[in-house]
């Protein structure tokens, strides 16, 4: 008979071969005592001995895990994969790539008919595949920032989650600062003479709070309030969308204009509400910035192309593909939130004071 192998331990005690090797050479990890015993169980089933002429051959794979939900769909996802695999280059390693399709409140835009979702079984075995090829750690991302359970069989090996938090035990990420984006677009605002006439678009200091509000939009929100209550601003309006798109954008607009709120500047909460509030001001006959100013976030790639264009605070997206990967390189990396720095892309939309 062929001697057993780690595959074949690994495939019965339904882990990869990553998470059964760290297990049967006693190598800390943060798999459970039930996939301990199962490994150790299927290897004496198997009579499994390690190929030591094997081990003292191996190397690092010099090859980096991306595992995404739905990225590879998403406008900005590209930015994410671009700067991991651009730092990945740096240092002589190789990016291999595989979607989960899992995020289960993915936007109705990125989740377009035809677009196949995997079961839960299925994303464990595109971890596990990923982790046959030995990488030397994965990037786990998602195109919502929001807290994730991460996958056992992907804390297997060094983990860094990038876009996201931890819903569990502690564990090194990367996200925007979107509270200190907050602060910056009203203090914008603010040092350009606009303390009287702001009216928020796409959400509330209420709704910051809300179950429903991932904890990026809670902390821009609440980045925004801190400036406004140093300052004793009270927003003229603050209207609450429950999808952040044009059409929202659109229709808050229209309904402050109708209710004739003198407004003089609209603080949307992120760009694709702002290209919806333009159309609203344009039917109005209201010109930007003459008129209104408008500023929002996130510095879609469509912002530059408004007319004026679009004054909004970038998410970083590349920077922190890149600062995903330089940590989970150094095995000095504190599992905590690393935050990369939002910057304001000050454009023709915002009235500047003279």
């Amino acid at each position: 008979m062929a001697r057993p192998t780690l595959i074949d331990v690994a495939r019965r005690a339904g882990l990869s071969p990553t998470a059964a090797s760290l297990i049967l050479n006693n190598k800390p990890s943060r798999l459970s005592a039930d996939a301990a015993e199962r490994v150790r169980s299927a290897a004496r089933e198997l009579g499994y001995r390690p190929n030591m002429a094997a081990r003292s051959l191996r190397t690092k794979s010099q090859t980096i895990g991306f595992v995404s939900d739905f990225i590879t769909l998403a406008g900005f996802g590209g930015q994410l994969i671009h700067g991991a695999m651009l730092e990945a280059r740096k240092t002589g390693h190789v990016l291999l790539i595989t979607e989960t399709g899992q995020d289960p409140m993915v936007p109705q835009a990125i989740a377009e008919p035809g677009v196949e979702h995997l079961e839960p079984s299925d994303e464990s075995a595109a971890i596990n595949a990923l982790l046959d090829r030995l990488p030397e750690g994965i990037v786990y991302a998602t195109v919502r920032s929001q807290p994730v359970n991460v996958p056992e069989a992907a804390r297997s090996v060094p983990l860094v989650l990038l876009n996201a938090s931890s819903s569990g035990e502690p564990a090194c990420s990367v996200l925007p600062d979107e509270y200190a984006g907050g602060r910056s677009m009203a203090g914008l605002l603010l040092d350009n003479a606009f303390s009287d006439g702001i009216a928020l678009v796409g959400g509330s200091r209420t709704a910051a709070h809300d179950t429903a509000s991932t904890p990026a939009v809670s902390r821009r929100i609440d980045g925004i309030f801190s400036v406004f209550d140093e300052h004793g601003v009270v927003p003229l309006a603050q209207i609450d969308c429950s999808i952040w798109d044009p059409q929202a954008g659109y229709t808050a607009v229209r309904t402050l204009i109708d209710a004739r709120v003198p407004f003089s500047a609209l603080l949307c909460l992120n760009d694709r509400l702002a290209f919806g509030a333009y159309q609203a001001l344009a039917e109005a006959g209201m010109q930007v910035p003459g008129d209104v100013s408008v500023v929002s976030f996130d510095d879609d790639p469509l912002a530059s192309f408004m007319r004026p264009q679009l004054t909004t605070v970038g998410l970083p997206f590349r920077k922190m593909g890149e600062l995903a990967v330089q940590l989970l390189l150094d095995p000095n990396a504190e599992k905590r939130e690393h935050l990369v720095t939002m910057p304001v892309q000050l454009r023709g939309s915002l009235r500047l004071r003279a």
